[in-house]
Parts: structure tokens; C-alpha cells; sequence
């Protein structure tokens, strides 16, 4: 069955960086697009990037854009974020996400994804 399982979590200081990992199995991961969302506490779910099949393809949000960078390495099965300049307002769950189709511009609500994985916890305080 489709697992998607985040790591690389944790409590960082304002201006740090952090990179996050999905593992994937279950799936082709290389016939789709892949995404990542956000839930800080006591909001909704923030789109935050995604990237297409081959990798060059990649969108952000706005609130992301220039400090986050997305990747995927289809041979290991596995999608990345990598989060530079992270601030208080990153703090959230972060979660990767299966999109339906391979086009990553269809996969910025979640409507256009189909798998989560359980989260992981970021957490920018000093």
C-alpha cells in the first residue's frame, strides 16, 4: 500500500535551516508529482511546494518563496525540502503529499493529492 513518511523535524533558532525528508513506497514515485504542505497550531492546512516528475518543475508559496527549496531523488524513493532563513511563522507540522497527476501546477490544493504522510514537527523559537 501507498506510505509516505516524513523525518527531519525539530526544535531550530530563528534564521536556522533544516531538511526535511519523505520516504515513499507504494508507489511509482517517479509517474507523479509531489508536494508539501504545512499546519501550524490552531490554523489550516498552508500549501507550501511543489515539484514535478523530473524534478525541474517547482512551485512555492508565497510565504516560502526564496528560503524553501523542494527536490525529489525518484531512485531512492524519496522527496525533500530543504528550509533556509526558517522564522517563528514556519512552526508547523509539515506534511508530504501524493499528487493525482504528474503536473505539479495541479497539485497546489488538496483536491490535486490523494496520500499524506503523518507529519513532522518544526518547531523556530529561540
Amino acid at each position: 500500500q501507498v506510505q509516505l513518511v516524513e523525518s527531519g523535524g525539530g526544535l531550530v533558532q530563528p534564521g536556522g535551516s533544516l531538511r526535511l525528508s519523505c520516504a515513499t513506497s507504494g508507489f511509482t514515485i517517479s509517474n507523479y508529482a509531489m508536494t508539501w504542505v504545512r499546519q501550524a497550531p490552531g490554523k489550516g492546512l498552508e500549501w507550501v511546494s511543489a515539484i514535478g516528475t523530473g524534478g525541474s518543475s517547482t512551485s512555492y508559496g508565497d510565504s516560502v518563496k526564496g528560503r524553501f527549496t523542494i527536490s525529489r531523488d525518484s531512485a531512492k524513493n524519496t522527496l525533500y525540502l530543504q528550509m533556509n532563513s526558517l522564522k517563528p511563522e514556519d512552526t508547523a507540522v509539515y506534511y508530504c503529499a501524493k499528487c493525482i497527476t504528474a503536473v505539479q501546477a495541479m497539485c497546489t490544493m488538496s483536491s490535486g493529492m490523494d496520500y499524506w504522510g503523518k507529519g513532522t514537527l518544526v518547531t523556530v523559537s529561540s
